[in-house]
């Protein structure tokens, strides 16, 4: 169907094609986040089946997921039967009262949760429920977008906008950061435990990051030239058992950024299983009872309506990372 005939179509509802105009406050938004926002209840994996299909254009031709749009850009939405996608079964009750627990601060424009560790910040391939399907199933008429994305076995902070001034002026406060051409628009501070004795003081880690993707699709991220501009900046709190507790403070948001830092500098992540040391991690089990990723968002600082507005926001540290850190002597 050529795109001269979808101008044709109405937009009459959720099984017909779609031609939406990008409104000024969705400029510079990816794709993907786009189309989640238009295609309530659909999961990433069927969004990223419909663009690699071609069946989503912008202006007409054929798009990535991660293209960032802008303000006037027409986009095809084509049709989807949500009600069929809408069918699965809602979040358990159980997992739906640990995260109401977990919310740390809300406000009319943002609800911001502690996510805990194992839990994915999206849907997607073989994850039914992810945070922000979960907060929508708890907050069905507050419209949440996610602002940014952590690892699934990272716990911490997570923001989630209520309100669309409040989407976009996050998200271009993060394009600062990911401009990698310094400290950007939003402060990050990740607490984590590193295999080995680091040096004291602090410890920047200046090295560019690409992202690759391994057979069946898993993204594996190492230092390489020709990747992206990436800054962390490692600082030991504690010595235990031989290896260091630290602060990590980071310019860039880059994918596994500090895990994979950490590893270049001889100094992995404890409890990484996929860019840490087998034999320590095994150690670490049987040891201090550590069975997960040691990495924790800990504290977010950034301002709104043009800087007049602070934010502050604290996470304290997971209680089986703290249990871990007290039995490592």
């Amino acid at each position: 169907m050529t795109d001269s005939e979808d101008r044709r179509i109405p937009p009459a509802g959720k099984s017909s094609v779609r031609l939406i105009k990008v409104p000024e406050d969705r400029a510079g938004q990816r794709l993907d986040n786009f189309l989640l926002g238009q295609l309530k209840g659909a999961p990433r994996s069927l969004v990223y089946k419909l663009v690699r299909s071609g069946q989503v254009r912008v202006n007409g031709g054929r798009a990535k997921a991660e293209r960032k749009l802008e303000a006037g850009e027409e986009v095809r939405v084509p049709p989807v039967n949500l009600a069929e996608v809408g069918d699965k079964a809602p979040p358990p009750a159980g997992f739906l009262q640990r995260m109401e627990q977990a919310i740390v601060f809300e406000d009319a424009r943002l609800l911001v949760i502690n996510k805990p560790s194992g839990v994915a910040s999206h849907g997607g391939s073989g994850i039914s429920h992810g945070a922000i399907e979960t907060m929508r199933a708890l907050r069905p008429n507050q419209g949440l977008e996610l602002v940014h994305r952590l690892d699934r076995d990272t716990s911490g902070l997570l923001v989630m906008a209520k309100k669309r001034s409040a989407l976009s002026e996050l998200q271009a406060l993060l394009r600062e950061d990911h401009d990698g051409t310094g400290p950007g628009g939003i402060r990050k501070r990740y607490l984590t435990l590193l295999v080995g004795r680091m040096p004291d003081g602090v410890m920047s880690v200046d090295a560019p990051l690409h992202v690759g993707l391994r057979q069946g699709g898993e993204r594996h991220v190492q230092v390489n030239a020709a990747g992206k501009p990436s800054l962390s900046h490692f600082r030991v709190l504690e010595r235990r058992g031989g290896h260091s507790y630290c602060e990590v403070k980071i310019d860039t948001g880059r994918t596994h950024q500090i895990r994979v830092h950490a590893q270049h500098i001889g100094h992995p992540v404890a409890g990484d299983d996929k860019y840490g040391d087998p034999a320590v991690n095994k150690r670490f089990r049987e040891q201090i009872g550590l069975k997960r990723l040691f990495l924790h968002a800990a504290s977010l600082e950034f301002a709104l309506d043009g800087g007049k507005v602070p934010y502050v926001l604290n996470a304290p540290l997971a209680p089986e990372l703290a249990e871990a850190l007290d039995r490592l002597r």
